[in-house]
């Protein structure tokens, strides 16, 4: 049955540039959103810029413009950093709108009517340089929970704590690095506290995850105080009716542009309406994507405040962690504050995509993007297990069937098996648990390419009695590489494209795993991905790494190795590889030369050239997997060229011992 569903990722500031923390968001929402869709849901997928508040305001002087111009610039930039990452938005909009200020005076009026609002003087911290009040995020100090060092105003980073920015220890401005002043003044507040019980039994209905619930229901426990939804001006926002120089805080009007980007969308498209998603009886789901940063405001105060205002609350709140880079917490001084255009520059989305998939498994776990995981996951798992079905297969049904596949099935029982995990896929992505789902995948992966190897269809197309037998070889082949891009289609949409390209079959979906392809034609195969190298991705962390980080690291690198020894960077260069023979015989003229036919998991074998004929046969060398280094610069020999090196260890004459792999490994596999 099809769904009415709409889906917010958080709002980004319009006060930076998307960072791959953002991007980690977006990319998981853009995950499950992609899947909902293929699945036949009809779904809506809105986000914007948020942009009141006194920072934006500060920026805007620093750049010598006016707000308004700051917002509009910097929002086209955010949504080009979005549509390179291949988020597919529906509507990114802005909450300095028209919209946004109806729905903000709308709900506010509403809450005014039912007694909502309180009135109560308050001391908060004074910039007594720049002249302004300061929001809490724009005060650092330490905790008084926990006394981490620099943290925000109104939680701490390091124990989850939240608390008024007036209890910070040593506080200091973020705009002039003075020492803010306790000044009073009258402020506007949301009664949170009438909600309680609503809240208590709303957080029993599946909404968030037993540990975000847990969290929730301690804040519970405490009591919950008035909210603050006022500011004083000088403030960049809309100004609260009926007030002298007061503004909406931008914590109470920044949710509602999920409402306003909504409007928005809905007004350009005349059999889309607004109510079927945000009146109370609503029957339509709504679900938002955010950080664990920010769970108290979007699990507490948005649904007491849509309660009180009479719309529909969230159906699901999904939440996640933080994305560390290395291990360690993103910093501009480490290099590790990764801004989503320096990524774009140098790599592909879609492998930053996959990795991320890869490690989110619907939890508030932070998400570490360790860059050495990086090159070998996405090398191992896309270019050497998933894509290299397509190649293997693809070049024998275009050279030898006139690029059509079998009529008939090779392995029933193993496409049943692909197919039937199409259930337990789809749960895992229903529960954000990419990481799972991925694990599934290349299990499938594996098994694809464990059948071709054993079928060796490069070793049956030279006996034209075993021609038919290649052909539905191939044919499966291809059919499972389809199956398995199928199944990543909502992390891989530019891949899949390309394989649909191939495949000559538009727009596939989840429905479709259950029909094979038959006697279909395909198109050329193209190649889809690039090997990831490692000295490319450092780059995300060198050419962002300040100065004086740079100059610690050349002053490293230039270090010496002792005699006779290498460093880890020379050694970090070879690429071994799994190799199967395919075929080794003799070389004529040579007295210790075999000539070995090699599989290294590409489209065409490798010819390489090893001096090992004193202790093997050739014989016992066919159909054995062995260890090559893959990168080594081809070398013109006298009897031809040769594309590698075996490994082996020993003396040399008869004291030779080949480096085999494990009966279970793939060629192509790489070798750590």
């Amino acid at each position: 049955m099809t769904k009415k569903i709409f889906v917010t990722s958080a709002l980004p500031n319009a006060n930076g540039p998307i960072h791959l923390g953002h991007m980690l968001e977006h990319i998981q929402t853009d995950i499950w959103v992609r899947f909902k869709k293929m699945t036949g849901n009809d779904l809506i997928y809105v986000c914007a810029d948020d942009t009141h508040g006194t920072g934006t305001m500060i920026k805007a002087e620093e750049e010598k413009t006016t707000p308004e111009e700051l917002i509009d610039k910097v929002r086209l930039q955010h949504h080009q950093d979005f549509k390179d990452f291949l988020i597919e938005h529906d509507n990114y909009y802005s909450t300095h709108s028209e919209e946004n200020r109806f729905f903000s005076e709308l709900i506010y009026e509403k809450l005014h009517k039912k007694g909502l609002i309180l009135s109560r003087e308050v001391e908060q911290l004074f910039d007594p340089k720049k002249g302004l009040f300061l929001a809490d995020r724009f005060v650092r100090g330490i905790c008084p929970k926990c006394s981490a060092e620099d943290q925000y105003g109104d939680n701490c980073q390091s124990c989850g704590a939240t608390y008024d920015a007036t209890d910070l220890i040593d506080a200091t401005s973020i705009y002039s690095g003075e020492t803010p002043e306790l000044r009073k003044s009258e402020h506007l507040f949301f009664d949170l506290g009438k909600f309680q019980t609503f809240l208590t039994d709303w957080l029993e209905k599946d909404t968030v995850r037993v540990e975000v619930a847990n969290k929730l229901n301690e804040w519970l426990q405490e009591g919950l105080r008035p909210w603050d939804i006022s500011r004083d001006a000088p403030y960049f926002g809309f100004q609260i009716p009926n007030t002298e120089e007061k503004y909406f805080y931008v914590w109470m009007d920044a949710p509602i542009g999920y409402l306003a980007s909504l409007k928005n969308h809905c007004e350009k498209f005349p059999d889309l309406e607004f109510s079927d998603y945000w009146d109370a009886d609503s029957k339509a789901e709504v679900h938002h994507f955010i950080g664990k940063d920010i769970i108290n405001f979007h699990a507490l105060f948005w649904p007491a405040v849509l309660e009180a205002a009479e719309f529909r609350k969230p159906t699901k709140i999904h939440t996640h962690g933080f994305l560390t880079v290395n291990g360690v917490k993103m910093s501009k001084s480490r290099g590790t504050f990764i801004a989503a255009r320096k990524y774009i520059e140098i790599l592909k989305p879609e492998y930053l995509r996959y990795y991320l998939a890869a490690k989110l498994n619907g939890s508030v776990d932070d998400v570490d993007f360790n860059l050495k995981d990086f090159v070998l996951r996405v090398n191992s798992d896309l270019v050497g297990k998933v894509i290299n079905i397509a190649s293997r297969c693809a070049g024998f049904i275009e050279k030898s069937f006139e690029n059509t596949l079998s009529a008939e099935i090779d392995d029933q029982p193993l496409l049943d098996n692909f197919q039937k995990r199409a259930d337990l896929i789809a749960s895992y992505y229903e529960q954000n648990d990419t990481s799972k789902a991925i694990r599934e995948v290349m299990a499938l992966a594996d098994l694809a390419n464990q059948y071709i190897a054993e079928k060796e269809p490069w070793t049956a197309i030279k006996d034209q009695s075993r021609i038919d037998e290649v052909h539905k070889v191939c044919s499966l082949g291809v059919n499972l590489f389809r199956i398995l891009i199928i199944y990543l289609k909502p992390i891989l949409p530019d891949i899949a494209a390309k394989s649909e390209t191939f495949l000559n079959c538009a727009n596939m979906r989840w429905e479709d795993i259950a029909d094979p392809l038959v006697n279909h034609k395909l198109e050329k195969f193209k190649p889809m991905l690039s090997r990831l190298e490692d000295k490319t991705v450092q780059k995300l962390i060198t050419d962002n790494a300040m100065p004086s980080d740079n100059q610690k690291q050349k002053n490293k690198d230039n270090k010496e190795p002792q005699e006779g020894f290498i460093d880890i960077k020379d050694f970090s260069k070879i690429e071994m590889k799994v190799a199967k023979v395919l075929v080794a015989k003799p070389v004529e003229g040579a007295d210790k030369l075999l000539q070995l036919e090699l599989d290294v998991g590409e489209e065409k074998s490798r010819t390489v050239f090893s001096g090992i004929k004193s202790v093997y046969s050739p014989e016992e060398l066919e159909g054995r997997l062995l260890i090559v280094v893959a990168n080594l610069t081809p070398r013109k020999m006298r009897f031809g060229i040769s594309e590698g090196m075996v490994l082996a260890a020993g003396q040399g004459e008869n004291d030779i011992f080949l480096l085999s792999a494990d009966s279970g490994a793939l060629p192509g596999m790489i070798v750590t």
